[in-house]
């Protein structure tokens, strides 16, 4: 089975930092390649090991990526 998930990539000092929400999986790489293939691996792991009673529990169906605007200052 395939499933698509949302990758969420930020610069984090000299790094990337990639996040998972749907199941609140992350992982870290030196380039946005690295950071989103060790999030994938990191994914696959999880969906071979955790049990379907962790999966179901971890796994949002719904996940939005939005911008608010907001005042500063």
């Amino acid at each position: 089975m395939v499933r698509q998930l949302t990758a969420i990539i930020e610069k984090e000092d000299d790094g990337y930092v990639a996040l998972c929400p749907e199941v609140d999986v992350a992982s870290q790489g030196d380039t946005v390649g690295e950071a989103r293939a060790n999030l994938k691996e990191a994914l696959e792991l999880f969906f071979e090991t955790a049990s379907p009673e962790e999966i179901n529990s971890r796994l949002h169906d719904e996940v939005y990526v939005t911008h608010v605007e907001i005042a500063v200052g």
